[in-house]
């Protein structure tokens, strides 16, 4: 045992740049769950809280005020992740920082106000409950969706970026000297990078948050409450399904015509060609040719390019040099992330299509097991078909961090105790993930004890008389 740990901490010594690269795409696998809740579950909070004023539905509003509390612990917890994160860019990528810092920090600043935004009217909004009228507090929670939505697109936006920069200039040093904000944010790549995960986090939140529900619904807990939360939360997310499917094809022919690597990489295409097929799962060898899997004749160039068909050409890894295109490896790993992605997104797309024809044929969702069973493993499923997106996106652009403009290699700490970070990470992001989950357990297993509301946290109700200094709830001794 104490051989293997020497031998980690000499390949450590050695080379940082694998640790650094582990570390943040651990704490960004881990992040990024939260991020759906903390974009949709405000939305879908609204809705609730809709519903229960509009129609004067008390299991609506038991609802609303409840997830308005669970929304609460997911954000404080995704704010613990994303402070953890912004530390990592200037400890892990320093060089990163240094050269291109001044040119994406706007679009971080912007992030910033938004997060502040979503945090104070938050506060404002389950503070509320009691002491403001139903609709008045209705609308300050409007602006916890807004500043969740821009947030979002601030950040997706530096992503964009690293695919297409753009918006600066440099001197003869290489140095940045002037930068425009505009075209930094509302860069090529930005519009449908945005748009594929905004969607993605309604997507994701709605099949989370109802398989949940679906879940207590297996087990017996079939009353109007349950149903009212697994028919808001999935409707999001069956209503997400299809939007994603016409926005991630869109994203995918921008990857072909300006990443024509990364594309190489997606559809596995070792040279160029045309009539390329579509290979479902399969790999390269040591030698890069493709083995395995199930190819179907034409259908990557026909995707491609629709209006050109088979005859499509499809760029091929090897137009460039082997130091500038991922390796046999991350092609590997790539590829299937996206036969991963695709192939649960359209599970999931099904799924939405038999919820929306059963309500079109018989006016009411699906009532049986298998319908409650593939709606509660839906969460599951949608939240790894995000992380394998991810995966596409940022392995696939390998080995870029900014495209055709600085290597991984290059933008990454020296400092070879990085692998101490690392460990340290994992430790403290299973701690709060294992807090989280006993949280939010303990809240739910106390909102089952009771019925309704008590008597302290009934929203929009009367608010009671202070008792007399000194007096318990029956008016004797305390």
């Amino acid at each position: 045992m104490s051989d293997t740990i020497g031998a980690l901490v000499a390949v450590a010594a050695v080379d940082p740049v694998p640790w650094a690269r582990g570390q943040m795409a651990f704490t960004l696998a881990c992040h990024i769950i939260l991020v759906p809740l903390g974009v949709s579950w405000a939305f879908m909070t609204l809705v609730a809280n809709y519903r229960a004023i509009r129609h004067d539905d008390p299991d609506a509003l038991v609802l609303a005020q409840r997830w308005s509390k669970y929304m609460a612990v997911t954000f404080a917890v995704g704010a613990v992740t994303g402070t953890v994160l912004s530390f990592e860019f200037g400890l892990l990528w320093p060089t990163f920082m240094g050269q291109w810092g001044a040119v994406f920090g706007v679009a971080f600043a912007f992030e910033g106000l938004f997060f502040f935004t979503e945090a104070i009217f938050i506060a404002i909004y389950i503070y509320g409950w009691r002491r403001l009228r139903p609709w008045t507090h209705f609308w300050t929670g409007v602006p916890i969706v807004v500043a969740g939505i821009f947030g979002s697109i601030s950040v997706v936006s530096v992503n964009a970026w690293m695919n297409a920069p753009s918006g600066f200039t440099l001197d003869s040093s290489g140095k940045v000297t002037d930068v425009d904000p505009v075209q930094v944010i509302f860069n090529d790549a930005m519009p449908l990078q945005a748009a594929h995960m905004l969607v993605a986090a309604y997507l994701v939140g709605g099949f989370l948050i109802a398989s949940v529900y679906a879940t207590g619904m297996l087990r017996g807990r079939r009353d109007r409450y349950h149903r009212t939360a697994f028919l808001i939360a999935f409707t999001v997310g069956a209503v997400a399904a299809p939007v994603q499917m016409g926005v991630g094809d869109a994203l995918a022919r921008w990857v072909y015509n300006e990443q024509p690597v990364k594309f190489a990489a997606i559809e596995m295409v070792p040279e160029t060609s045309s009539d390329v097929p579509e290979t479902l799962l399969g790999r390269l060898n040591d030698e890069g040719e493709v083995t395995g899997g199930i190819p179907i004749p034409g259908l990557a160039s026909w995707l491609s390019d629709p209006s050109t068909g088979r005859s499509t050409v499809v760029q091929g890894l090897d137009t460039v040099p082997a130091d500038e295109r991922p390796t046999n490896r991350q092609v590997n790993i790539v590829h299937l992330s996206w036969d991963v992605m695709v192939g649960i997104g359209t599970l999931l797309l099904l799924l939405s299509a038999w919820y929306g024809g059963s309500w079109v044929f018989r006016r009411r969702e699906p009532q049986n097991r298998w319908f409650l069973r593939a709606a509660a493993a839906s969460g599951a499923l949608a939240v790894v078909c995000m992380e394998a997106g991810w995966v596409v996106a940022e392995v696939g652009r390998q080995p870029w961090i900014v495209y055709n403009r600085m290597k991984v290699e290059d933008a990454a700490t020296e400092n070879d105790g990085v692998w101490i970070t690392f460990l340290a990470v994992v430790v403290l992001y299973a701690a709060l993930a294992v807090t989280t989950v006993l949280v939010l357990r303990s809240m739910s297993r106390r909102f089952r004890r009771t019925s309704g509301f008590t008597e302290d946290d009934s929203p929009y109700g009367p608010t009671r008389r202070p008792e007399p200094a000194g007096a318990g709830r029956d008016g004797g001794p305390p």
